[in-house]
């Protein structure tokens, strides 16, 4: 029997709408372009709410999880969900489903949108060619997952990947491509036991969805030992945030490693971050791409290779990046004048 969303299937059918959120039978909201509203849908009463939160229960989750108070899940359509019941949710049932685009943009398609821009763009697409490894670093809504499909189709098609997630998002269009998904129930898979499990399937590159717990330090040490060219996404709001979470991680799943050699160790295996963030408007762009570039003493240095100018533009700011040497070595064409700040862009529409 289908799933009946009641005045939800208008939402979930509309394009434009990124996520629904219901906070009760008659208070619903949902994000189009980046901004959250209220709709003016709402259920019959507060009734036929619940019982729509309990077909989802009852069709969705086994009989041994339905005494749950939680559930986290995938839609039929693909969309990934999050239900809270009381206690809690003290005021009753909500209802979160996440929508993901079929489409997959490419990098010059957000540069189009001014999400970066062409010199970026190009720059990217060189980057990841040459296998780079990158990760991508944002709050939520930033548009992670994007950035990351987008950098996953510049990968040469002849080689093999294997991607990482806890709610299958990722689109490669490879046919060398596998993707391995975290399971709660019956028997738990975590993010880690992926990783550890996708060293054994002779990845080019691992792709991980984002780095949450323990699986960050396995991915510093895919990194470190023939995976270059790998990407993940981490939630942090700046370059430095990104890292300092990345140690916490580390720390925190208790892996005794003294921090100088962790820092080490990141500034060995990730070449860039790229750092995105959402504008009060609903827009997510680019605002920097920085490079890491060694140790100094017990710090991580940096480089800033892209930043917003005056004019809102993401321009390159003079800094030539190490990895332009990977780039050259794997004659993947990159004209210098990528990283020419002298030329003055104007910001787009």
């Amino acid at each position: 029997m289908g799933l009946d969303y009641g005045p939800l299937q208008t939402l979930l059918d509309d394009p434009s709408v990124t996520e629904v959120m219901v906070n009760s039978w008659d208070r619903i909201f949902a994000e189009q372009k980046g901004l959250i509203t209220e709709v003016p849908f709402r259920f019959v009463d507060d009734r036929q709410y619940r019982e729509m939160i309990h077909q989802l229960v009852f069709q969705l989750h086994s009989s041994s999880e339905q005494t749950n108070i939680r559930y986290d899940g995938v839609l039929p359509s693909g969309y990934r969900y999050n239900i809270t019941l009381p206690p809690m949710s003290p005021q009753g049932p909500t209802l979160t489903i996440r929508k993901f685009s079929n489409k997959i943009f490419n990098l010059n398609e957000l540069a189009q949108e001014g999400c970066l821009s062409d010199k970026a763009a190009q720059f990217l697409d060189a980057a990841v060619k040459a296998r780079a490894s990158i990760v991508v670093s944002g709050g939520t809504g930033t548009g992670k997952t994007t950035i990351l499909n987008s950098l996953a189709n510049c990968i040469p098609a002849k080689q093999r990947i294997v991607t990482i997630e806890d709610v299958p998002e990722l689109k490669i269009p490879l046919r060398n491509w596998i993707s391995l998904v975290t399971v709660e129930k019956p028997t738990s898979i975590t993010a880690r036991d992926c990783l550890i499990n996708a060293l054994r399937m002779r990845p080019d590159r691992i792709i991980v969805g984002e780095c949450r717990k323990d699986e960050t330090f396995e991915m510093l040490q895919a990194m470190n030992t023939g995976h270059d060219g790998s990407m993940t996404t981490i939630h942090a709001n700046s370059a430095s945030d990104a890292l300092s979470r990345m140690e916490s991680l580390i720390m925190y799943s208790k892996f005794e490693i003294p921090m100088k050699v962790l820092r080490y160790q990141m500034s060995e295996a990730i070449d860039l971050i790229i750092q995105l963030r959402r504008l009060a408007d609903g827009r997510r762009e680019v605002s920097e791409i920085v490079e890491l570039t060694g140790m100094e003493i017990d710090v991580i240095t940096r480089g800033v290779i892209f930043a917003r100018d005056k004019n809102g533009v993401l321009s390159p700011t003079g800094y030539v990046p190490e990895v332009l040497k990977k780039i050259r070595q794997a004659q993947i064409p990159l004209a210098d004048a990528v990283f020419d700040p002298g030329v003055i862009q104007k910001a787009r529409a």
